[in-house]
């Protein structure tokens, strides 16, 4: 519906040098669109203006109404806010600020909502104070990495590549808004357990009877896992295994934790910190200080990318982890192809004493990893000491300069590798974070390129055609959300996360950052995943070509909505991970040109 509006345009912009919070109130705005937080896109009415058009919202409670100037995207959105972003109809006035604009929309949320939107509210300013924390520190920070590791990017490998996980939290995600907003910890606990901070620290370790613990793996721990009696316990260690504590978790959250499983008095925390540990990327996973391939994922009662998104270490994820990767090293083996492309890190040790803050996933890096790059995707975009982005150093080093032939490579083997795992039946939530690019020069000849893959605990299933192909699998997943009887699901973890957030999600910055147009770099996601698709037996290929390229319309994940603003009950998100709304499909549009 379109309508011409009387209210006069404002006079005035986002002011003052505050860059996140203008940078925050941008991607707010841009979140709530494109989840239709309130009905901000289905209940407004189209007023054409004469800078363009904009969405007006009513409430119909007292018939106030928001005004939203909007552009077109055609990424996760058909529309992207723009200045001077949102203005309340009674009086004209801008609303500049997180709080103000969340104060505004939860007027027109149902009353039961209006707690999330609270939540949020206070989820943003976390994000504002972390990212002027990180601009604050952002060139000791790089002199840090330097003096640890050298400028050329290209040679921090082994424990250097932590590096870039470094650079790559100091960078947004490409979606949620707040996802540098880690709840309920100070600036301190930030500098000094937080990846963006390239810390070094010593974890502490729990005392636990192994009546109490299950260990999976079936091998014994590594050499350097403690013995009571090494950290000044008297406990004997054919009854107690150490279990290894975060830092962050030691206090009243791993006290209740010991009562709750009743066990607090057989349980003994040793006095002393061992063992040197850096935080990667997700920073409840560590590694050894020294050695890269020896990490370890341990519970933190902390949340990010959502308050409902705690950081704790579920029991049935260790399995399901293991699970899948018993699964993905039968379909490696059987998928020659793959074999020097693809790398999996073994998650197959753990060990946990049923509660989730006391658990730890043993996660081996592949030993050829040693000498090569291995650089998050999430730190390909992120600036690297001079300003440039990690991308062009890498091209610099592996592809002669060219930034688009190395996402030409990365695009090719990604959908190849995820389409074949499709027609198994299997879809990973291989986010960016969970994907690196490997990168190697070679005697002769161009660099090798392959892709490591890790934390794949929750992935989608399709358990009679994962049979079908490996015969009497028994493919049954603790969590029961995997499991799954139809390709709906495989699907739309397909696109929302390989599709979406490892291929166009950068199509679309590349172009926004001048590495070609967006045409042409959407072009090139559309037909590397036709490519990859036209590989696959009819079936399977006829279903990603129906649901993905030449779908209307594509999931979208509502992060947002799930992992903050409103209950499960009010969302109906079973998974607030996989709970979605629906966006355009930029690849059935001229390769989404605009």
């Amino acid at each position: 519906m379109t309508s011409t509006s009387t209210v006069p345009l404002a006079t005035h912009r986002v002011e003052g040098p505050d860059r996140p919070e203008t940078r925050m109130v941008t991607r707010i705005l841009a979140t709530m669109l494109r989840e239709d937080v309130i009905g901000l896109r289905s209940r407004s009415v189209t007023v054409r203006r004469a800078d363009g058009r904009w969405l007006r919202l009513t409430n119909a409670v007292d018939h106030e109404a928001l005004l939203l100037p909007v552009t077109e995207d055609g990424f996760l959105c058909d529309d992207a806010p723009r200045l001077p972003l949102l203005l309340r109809e009674s009086d004209g006035r801008e609303l500049r600020t997180t709080a103000e604009i969340l104060t505004a929309l939860a007027a027109f949320a149902d009353p039961r909502d209006r707690p999330g939107f609270s939540a949020f509210t206070e989820e943003c300013a976390q994000a504002v104070a972390a990212t002027r924390l990180h601009d604050a520190t952002r060139g000791r920070s790089a002199a840090l990495l330097i003096a640890h590791h050298g400028d050329r990017l290209d040679r921090w490998t082994g424990p250097a590549a932590l590096a870039f996980d470094t650079l790559a939290a100091r960078h947004d995600h490409p979606v949620y808004p707040t996802s540098r907003a880690r709840a309920e910890l100070s600036d301190a606990q930030l500098r000094a357990f937080a990846p963006e901070f390239h810390p070094r620290f010593a974890l502490r370790w729990l005392a636990v009877p192994r009546s109490a613990v299950t260990v999976g793996g079936g091998v014994d721990f590594p050499a350097y896992w403690p013995t009571p009696c090494q950290l000044g316990l008297p406990h004997s260690s054919h009854d107690h295994l150490m279990l290894p504590v975060h830092p962050l978790t030691v206090g009243a959250s791993l006290h209740e934790a010991l009562r709750d499983i009743g066990i607090e008095n057989d349980c003994a925390l040793a006095d002393s910190a061992y063992l040197d540990v850096t935080p990667t990327l997700s920073m409840r996973t560590v590694a050894l200080t020294g050695d890269f391939g020896e990490h370890l994922k341990l519970p933190l009662a902390t949340a990010t990318l959502g308050r409902r998104n705690v950081r704790t270490v579920k029991s049935r994820t260790l399995a399901d982890g293991a699970l899948t990767h018993r699964i993905l090293s039968t379909v490696l083996a059987r998928e020659s192809r793959f074999r020097d492309t693809i790398l999996l890190a073994d998650e197959s040790t753990y060990a946990h004493a049923g509660h989730e803050l006391l658990a730890v996933l043993r996660r081996g890096m592949p030993a050829e990893l040693r000498d090569s790059v291995v650089v998050p995707m999430a730190a390909l975009l992120a600036r690297a000491h001079d300003g440039r982005r990690v991308l062009d150093h890498l091209a610099d080093a592996f592809y002669d300069g060219d930034a688009t032939a190395l996402f030409h490579a990365w695009l090719t083997l990604l959908f190849d590798w995820q389409t074949t795992l499709f027609e198994y039946g299997i879809a990973l939530e291989s986010h960016q974070q969970n994907v690196s690019l490997v990168l190697d020069s070679l005697p002769s000849g161009p660099a090798r390129l392959r892709l490591l893959f890790k934390d794949n605990d929750t992935p989608r299933v399709h358990t009679a055609r994962l049979r079908d192909r490996l015969g009497a699998e028994p493919a049954i997943f603790a969590d029961p959300r995997v499991n799954v009887a139809d390709d709906r699901p495989l699907t739309d973890l397909f696109t929302t996360i390989t599709v979406h957030l490892c291929a166009a999600a950068y199509a679309f910055e590349l172009a926004a950052l001048g590495y070609g147009t967006r045409s042409a770099l959407v072009g090139l996601v559309r037909d590397r995943l036709a490519q990859a698709i036209d590989q696959l037996d009819p079936e399977p290929a006829a279903r990603l070509r129906a649901h993905v390229l030449e779908a209307e319309n594509l999931p979208v994940k509502a992060m947002v909505s799930a992992g903050t603003l409103f209950d499960k009950e009010r969302s109906g998100a079973t998974d607030i991970n996989k709970h979605y709304v629906r966006g355009p499909n930029y690849l059935r549009v001229s390769g989404g040109a605009r």
